[in-house]
């Protein structure tokens, strides 16, 4: 018998109120994503706009997050640094995946002296705190916002090789990529068609988490003027212009640091959903 509408209307809600953690992480993820979308139709004011009359007003009416020391409206420029923070997060998370990950899988797959090599150079890259390499690299290849997301990349590189080289050195044990090999599957096929295929969960989790830090350490490092520079409209450098004025004028720094606490806990609460989602277990 076919389910009626109002039956799969009922299935959907209680399969969602079992996964709060993902509906959760969506909404906020979901959000921000919103926030940039509608950027250029939310914002009350040209985010770049300076106006020394109205520079430190607090919020109001007119400037719902107030202003900051340049009069320029806080507002607005969360909305267009919502955009930017996206940017970082498909930037640092892409790159340090496409590279992570066919490291991890050739390691896995081959063994011997490659997997030996790739993982030394991996143990070598863990061997410096993220943050602290991130600083390293952004000071020697200057402040900008596009050496901040490689620094990003490089540090988050041996999370996707050491998760993909362990997934992959399970995974090729199974009876289905034994049977693979003995049908003559190429390395290639197996490693793509039998192995990335069924380890993509995991390292879909972990590109989520993964988000979160990306927002953090970019926010970070543009406090610390070592990513985008004024007067871009980035949510950690908006936190650092806010700095000298805390005790006069808190919405400068308040504003942005609450975006950046939203989606950073937006992406682990979602990242813990979708891991509860994927786990066969579960």
């Amino acid at each position: 018998m076919q389910a009626t509408t109002g039956e799969k209307i009922a299935f959907r809600l209680r399969w969602l109120r079992r996964r709060p953690s993902l509906v959760l992480g969506a909404v906020l993820v979901g959000f921000i994503v919103l926030m940039a979308i509608l950027a250029p139709w939310l914002a009350p004011a040209d985010p770049y706009q300076q106006n020394l009359m109205q520079a430190l007003l607090p919020p109001s009416a007119d400037h719902w997050m107030g202003t900051d020391a340049f009069g320029r409206d806080v507002f607005s420029r969360i909305l267009y640094g919502a955009r930017l923070s996206l940017l970082e997060v498909a930037l640092g998370v892409g790159i340090a995946v496409m590279t992570g990950v066919p490291l991890g899988l050739v390691a896995g797959t081959i063994g011997g002296r490659t997997d030996h090599v790739i993982m030394w150079l991996m143990d070598v890259l863990f061997a410096f705190p993220g943050i602290v390499l991130a600083i390293l690299i952004v000071s020697i290849l200057g402040p900008t916002l596009i050496n901040m997301l490689i620094a990003i990349a490089i540090f988050s590189i041996p999370i996707y090789a050491r998760l993909t080289r362990n997934l992959t050195l399970g995974l090729k044990q199974l009876e289905y990529v034994q049977a693979a090999r003995a049908l003559g599957a190429g390395r290639l096929r197996i490693m793509f068609d039998h192995i990335l295929r069924n380890a993509l969960g995991p390292i879909i989790v972990q590109a989520t988490l993964t988000a979160g830090t990306v927002v953090l350490t970019a926010a970070s490092l543009s406090f610390l003027g070592l990513g985008a520079q004024p007067p871009t409209p980035e949510w950690g450098a908006m936190m650092s212009d806010g700095r000298n004025f805390l005790g006069v004028a808190l919405w400068v720094s308040f504003f942005p640091g609450l975006a950046v606490t939203i989606s950073v806990l937006g992406f682990n609460i979602l990242g813990d959903g979708l891991r509860d989602l994927l786990d066969p277990r579960s």
